[in-house]
């Protein structure tokens, strides 16, 4: 009887034993109510490590699952999240239908729970009224991000898109200065720059050069589409950028969010937000106020922006959209240094007397309308007046003294407007889903442009942007009127060869039209500032063309883990207002100057494993007929000048790469509150001159174009606390193309290599208030970015040295 009383249990053990080492699968297919299947749903057993995504078909499988009870939970952007109770004591297959998410917000048709991200993702093939099936993109999600938001630090913001080359020209992160793939960075000027999808650029074919950038704690998250998006978006070379600015909050009436940030050199930012949703109305509104003194002697500076939005949900399948932007700053302007005086003392001033000013009014209408569950339009009615003015000694030499006397004043004053509108159609061929977008734009742009003298500022009000009591002071250099109209339509469909490739064609049709109506005057004076020669030149252009380009995709959607995409397309680029005409005195600017044109192509790979490992691999080639170009020159009289043209042929050729693992998944099991992950990424680029006038140039590299840019970094999470470490490293490059190593005017020349390391830092203290931290140029690196030729220079622009920022946030 005792062996028997010690075998039942024993028997017992082994049952349990056995039963609990049996392990089962879930498998089982994801669909939308209409019909088609759902890709890249997220499928997952809460509290567990359980999870998976389904495939191109719509497929999934969870594997090697223990028995018991669970929660299951199906979900994607744009549907409804769907949890299940199941108890697994089998194999099972469990078919998922999804409803689409009705609530409509701006010009995304659904809002969906937020996934959970590194920081960066990816745009979906259709998103909205879009399209970007074969494309390049990278989408920085905001919120899932560690970085000095306050000081819109590039670095940090941007570090994980590859190949971007980043000027820095205040460290108070007001104009945004970002090149791609060896293209100038100058105010973003070689990318389509959007908000909320329409342009806020001070002239988007004239002058497209963006003074205004959305605040970082403005913004949900910036999308970046590399050059193919040409077709849809416009003729520019880099690509684009578009700013989705923060939504009101959709379950909540009233949701308050204040932002106080003090920082190194006297820095306050002020930020507060109302946002929330009564019956079909949403409502938010923001501020902000951003002041300090600079690193330097003489930069101190006041901003303010202001960003209202009112939706009205007249149905479900119907919106409106009211957005409003404001944003105005003055900064007192601290000027270039020659080699020598960088080297001697970066944080140095030789410039008093220079100063910037900035008005900025952005509004806009947004239409979005689902007619069926097959077809959805979008139309953008946007405009913008605004105004930029500069004063100070800019077009001199920065290797002379300022000698005081009247000073350079630039005035521009931009009165923009347009439409955009989309329609998408979703249809079938053989059962298999198509999408076909249409499209067209109007845009009508106005430009004055003034260029005389100022006064000298030695008395009153030294910010003064007014003329000078002289006669001979008033429109002194040149007084331009550049209106120009554009009219564009553009088409691209995705022709799924299967539920796995997809062709992806588009075309262009564009006609521009550019005029210029003005005068400008040539003063000479002698050595004692005498007038010598004066004379008043009138100068009238207008230029009209009108051009088709195309473009061609391919995506092959393997699985989540590994698609491959591929697309080439045409590109132009008309020269804007600067190359026209420029007052720089030591500035030239060709006469006969032409449009830029060519094509870039890409060719990658990319996915993401199960959240633990994101990749994205790459190959471009940017070509450049007529490419526009500087290079030193020089007259009869031996008088040096950079001389502005078309150099000719330049084609840039690189290998771009990102990754992104999470580490502790591989160390242990339950990662829910904790994790580490670690990204690098890598850009080699060979940019040169191929095929040029001056055979002088030729093979040169093209300037600005750094062979390598590679940037690392860590980001922690644990609990409540979240911190990211990164480097960035940035090769040589030069400013010409004749690579000038070095010149007197310290205009052009070298910009050595650069390391600089940042570190931030976010505690959640509770429900309402958290606190955050950051320290800019850990290392306090000396360096430079950039060499000016006239604002805010000439000559060499350093980097601020080491900063320290921290921020209370608080939300009700």
């Amino acid at each position: 009887m005792k062996r028997l009383f010690i075998l039942i249990p024993l028997l017992f053990a082994l049952i349990s034993f056995k039963s609990n080492a049996q392990t089962f699968t879930i498998k089982g297919k994801v669909e939308n109510v209409t019909g088609p299947v759902i890709a890249n749903a997220s499928v997952l057993l809460l509290n567990t490590n359980y999870k998976t995504a389904c495939d191109s078909s719509g497929n999934y499988h969870l594997g090697d699952i223990k028995p018991g009870k669970y929660l299951l939970q199906i979900s994607t952007v744009g549907y409804k999240s769907i949890s299940r109770e199941i108890n697994i004591s089998g194999n099972l297959i469990i078919n998922i239908v999804m409803e689409e998410n009705v609530q409509q917000l701006k010009d995304v048709n659904v809002q969906a729970k937020k996934e959970k991200t590194f920081g960066i993702t990816r745009l979906k093939a259709v998103d909205g009224t879009t399209i970007n099936a074969g494309k390049k993109s990278e989408v920085i999600v905001m919120d899932d991000i560690v970085a000095n938001k306050a000081s819109n630090n590039t670095r940090q913001i941007y570090s994980k898109v590859a190949g971007l080359n980043i000027w820095e020209s205040d460290g108070a992160g007001i104009q945004l200065g970002i090149g791609g793939r060896g293209l100038n960075p100058n105010r973003i000027t070689n990318f389509n720059t959007r908000q909320n999808g329409y342009d806020i650029s001070a002239d988007a074919l004239g002058y497209p050069e963006s003074y205004y950038t959305p605040p970082a704690e403005l913004t949900n998250r910036i999308e970046i589409l590399r050059g193919a998006s040409s077709l849809q978006y416009g003729t520019q070379f880099g690509g684009l950028v578009n700013f989705k600015l923060n939504d009101a909050p959709a379950d909540k009436t009233f949701e308050f969010t204040s932002r106080e940030t003090v920082g190194s050199w006297g820095f306050l930012n002020e930020t507060n937000s109302i946002g929330g949703t009564t019956g079909k109305v949403q409502y938010y509104a923001f501020y902000q106020h951003k002041s300090g003194d600079g690193w330097r002697p003489n930069s101190n500076f006041n901003v303010n922006t202001a960003y209202s939005s009112v939706t009205y949900n007249a149905t479900k399948d119907f919106s409106i959209d009211f957005q409003y932007t404001h944003m105005d700053y003055l900064a007192h302007q601290p000027g270039g240094l020659t080699d020598a005086e960088f080297a001697a003392n970066p944080q140095q001033s030789v410039r008093t007397r220079n100063w910037f000013k900035v008005d900025w009014n952005l509004g806009a209408l947004i239409l979005n309308y689902k007619i069926s569950d097959n077809l959805k339009f979008n139309s953008r009615f946007f405009g913008l007046l605004a105004s930029r003015d500069a004063v100070g000694d800019l077009t001199d030499l920065i290797s002379r003294p300022d000698l005081g006397g009247d000073r350079d004043l630039f005035k521009d004053k931009y009165t923009n407007y347009g439409n955009e509108s989309r329609l998408l159609y979703s249809y079938k061929i053989n059962e298999t889903p198509q999408n076909l977008l249409i499209g067209f734009r109007y845009y009508r742009g106005f430009t004055n442009r003034q260029q005389g003298l100022g006064n000298d500022g030695s008395t009153g009000n030294t910010s003064d942007f007014n003329y000078g009591s002289s006669p001979t002071d008033v429109n002194a250099y040149s007084n331009y009127n550049f209106p120009n109209y554009n009219v564009a339509l553009f088409a691209e469909n995705i022709f799924r060869i299967s539920s796995k490739f997809s062709i992806v064609p588009g075309v262009r049709f564009e006609n521009i039209i550019t005029k210029a109506d003005g005068s400008y005057r040539t003063v000479n004076t002698d050595g004692a500032g005498n007038v010598i020669y004066d004379q008043l030149t009138q100068d009238v252009k207008n230029s009209e063309r009108h051009f088709v380009i195309g473009g061609l995709g391919f995506s092959y959607y393997q699985k989540e883990a590994m698609q491959f995409y591929a697309n080439v397309s045409q590109n132009y680029r008309a020269i804007n207002f600067s190359d026209l005409y420029s007052v720089v005195k030591t500035t030239v600017v060709d006469p006969n100057l032409k449009d830029e044109t060519g094509y870039s192509a890409d060719i990658g790979m990319r996915g993401n494993i199960a959240s633990i490992f994101n990749y994205d691999v790459s190959v471009f080639d940017i070509y450049y007929n007529d490419r526009i170009g500087t290079y030193q020159s020089s007259d009869a009289n031996f008088n040096t000048f950079q001389y502005r043209t078309n150099i000719g042929v330049s084609q840039n050729i690189g290998f771009e790469s990102f990754a992104e693992l999470e580490v502790l998944h591989f160390i242990k099991a339950d990662t829910k509150n904790t994790s580490l992950s670690i990204f690098t990424n890598l850009a080699l680029i060979n940019a040169r001159y191929i095929d040029v006038k001056n055979t002088a140039i030729n093979n040169k590299k093209v300037e600005l174009a750094p062979d390598c840019i590679f940037k690392t970094g860590l980001s922690y999470k644990y609990k409540k606390l979240s911190a990211s470490y990164q480097l960035s490293y940035t090769s040589s490059q030069f400013t010409d193309a004749t690579n000038a190593v070095f010149t007197p005017s310290a205009v052009n020349g070298l910009v050595p290599a650069y390391t600089v390391m940042d570190l931030s830092a976010s505690y959640i203290l509770s429900k309402v208030f958290s606190l955050e931290g950051s320290v800019n140029n850990l290392a306090n690196a000396k360096y430079f970015t950039r060499r000016a030729d006239s604002y805010p220079g000439p000559g060499i622009i350093p980097a601020d040295g080491r900063s320290y920022f921290i921020t209370l946030q608080v939300k009700l």
